[in-house]
């Protein structure tokens, strides 16, 4: 009865792992004491002794099974019902390119797959938009299943499916992409069953009855809801995005994100991708996410979260350092308005503001962060967001999804005129406009910088009191050198960094605008998922890292 006490506290009364692994150690020097237990149960069992002694001694050996089956999967759990948050590195995808590409190049590549991932979220057909390419993306490592090793993926706020290239991989057209980050299924991952809400949710909320029809589970068993098992696993999903697809299968086995364990964690692998060779952590608000399902263990871990994106400007040399990942991240009012922060060697100080902003329901795109935007002010000019901006309307239309899979902002076409002439008529008027490098940069307007340059002010106007966000110049402006190749003449430009996403009546049904992960640099961002909220505040993300382990 001492060990059976000692579960008892270590259930109710210990909170850290190290003491339960403690405990468990503890009880493989009382095995001799499982041993006859069980033995003297299954002799009780046979011989029918129905004594007060052997009532007792049949009633010990319950508690003692019921109780070690709990504190297992309590001590299990224990590292994810932690009241703590949970920190964890992102690295950038530019920190591990082996290859250096020039500003012009990664301008291009970003802006060009920035527009192919807005255009995806206005087809008709159910698609995973998928991030960005190289010098564009943060990456989360975690392993899945019982191997050691972990796989790299993109962090994706504006999908709701953790996947990543299982082996055997095929990837087509994908000789000029970085090699795969492919990992193998364990002996412990099971497939997800046909009759799953997983499976369902994969399959663009498809009734279950047609999902295990396609299984070929029995008439007589779908009737009856009996095809739970891997014997009918969940149908192959595909998925498309800007410039390619994937074909995945669900399965579910433990996630590791040290020093997390979850398990049961439900996942897509896939063995055939078009044009992506590397996975997706998604962090959208649906089923399939890693914060939902991480929820569903430890609320308080799941339901809110953020990070803080290191401002790099295209230099691989800024990224060396993680950006911040913040599981559990809950902000207090008294934090949001009386924490302070150095921000020079004088140690002056400066209030440090979360702003924030609600959410908005999208019923086409449930996963969405969709928030509403009221306007952009250049200089002391504010310009009036259009009306598919400030909502989402019945049909999913509308509304500014907060995207940390996307490079750039996109904007309507109109809207984004107006931006542009308000800030060429500020900037174009000094400096000689840079045509011949809008084409092979994606970006527009760019100009010569002779000298050094006014920038006009950048505000974002979100709906609610106060919800303005003041963009640093570095969000928006971008200057690098271009030239010197022997053709031309090396000469400094600089870029509003800043995107056009197309006319209103072609973004009719889809998203209006994306807030991409370039202007959330230099902010912690957080997810407040229990206020349906979405907060802002600057931050010095390089060294914040360092700050919060300190903490």
């Amino acid at each position: 009865m001492y060990f059976v006490a000692s579960l008892h506290n270590c259930l109710f009364n210990v909170k850290q792992y190290t003491s339960c692994h403690r405990l468990i150690n503890n009880f493989i020097y009382h095995r001799v004491f499982f041993a006859l237990c069980y033995k003297r149960r299954v002799e009780l069992f046979y011989k029918f002794k129905t004594s007060p002694t052997n009532i007792s001694a049949m009633k010990t050996c319950s508690i003692f099974f019921l109780y070690l089956a709990t504190i297992l999967q309590y001590c299990f759990y224990s590292s994810v019902s932690s009241s703590s948050p949970l920190l964890l590195p992102l690295s950038h995808s530019l920190s591990t390119s082996k290859h250096p590409s020039s500003p012009l190049h990664l301008l291009k590549s970003s802006s060009t797959r920035s527009s192919a991932r807005f255009r995806s979220h206005h087809r008709k057909q159910h698609q995973l938009p998928l991030p960005l390419s190289s010098g564009s993306d943060y990456l989360l490592s975690l392993s899945v299943g019982s191997s050691s090793s972990s796989v790299s993926l993109y962090l994706d706020t504006g999908s709701d499916l953790v996947w990543f290239p299982c082996r055997p991989f095929t990837c087509i057209l994908c000789e000029s992409k970085p090699p795969p980050s492919t990992s193998s299924l364990s002996s412990s991952a099971v497939a997800v069953p046909c009759s799953s809400l997983s499976c369902s949710a994969a399959h663009s909320s498809l009734p279950s009855s047609d999902l295990c029809a396609i299984s070929n589970c029995p008439l007589d068993l779908i009737e009856t809801g009996e095809c739970n098992n891997s014997s009918y696993p969940c149908p192959s999903f595909y998925y498309a995005y800007g410039d390619g697809s994937l074909v995945g299968r669900l399965f579910s086995d433990s996630l590791s994100l040290p020093p997390l364990s979850l398990a049961n964690f439900t996942f897509g692998c896939a063995n055939t991708a078009l044009a992506e060779p590397i996975g997706v952590a998604g962090f959208g608000r649906g089923r399939l996410s890693l914060p939902a399902q991480l929820s569903s263990f430890a609320p308080r871990l799941g339901n809110s979260f953020s990070y803080c994106l290191v401002s790099h400007s295209f230099d691989s040399e800024r990224v060396r350092r993680p950006s911040p990942l913040i599981l559990g991240r809950f902000v207090d009012e008294d934090e949001a308005k009386e924490k302070r922060v150095d921000v020079d060697d004088d140690k002056k100080k400066e209030k440090v503001e979360f702003v924030y902003t609600e959410l908005l329901d999208n019923p086409k795109h449930p996963y969405f962060y969709s928030v509403s935007l009221r306007g952009i002010s250049v200089g002391k000019r504010n310009i009036p967001a259009p009306a598919m901006l400030r909502r989402v309307d019945r049909d999913g239309g509308g509304g500014v999804v907060v995207d940390s899979g996307t490079t750039f902002t996109m904007l309507p076409a109109k809207f984004y005129n107006s931006v542009v002439e308000e800030f060429d008529s500020r900037v174009g008027r000094v400096h000689e406009r840079a045509d011949r490098v809008e084409p092979s940069s994606g970006m527009s307007p760019c100009y010569y910088l002779n000298q050094r340059v006014r920038v006009p002010a950048l505000v974002l106007h979100f709906a609610g009191n106060g919800s303005s966000v003041a963009l640093p110049r570095r969000n928006y402006f971008y200057e690098f050198m271009d030239g010197g190749d022997g053709k031309e003449e090396k000469r400094k430009v600089g870029c509003l960094m800043l995107m056009n996403g197309g006319d209103e009546s072609e973004l009719r049904g889809g998203t209006g605008a994306i807030l991409g992960n370039y202007q959330q640099q230099g902010f912690e961002v957080v997810y407040d998922l229990l206020n349906r909220r979405v907060g802002f505040a600057k931050r010095k993300c390089a060294s914040y890292w360092d700050t919060l382990n300190q903490g």
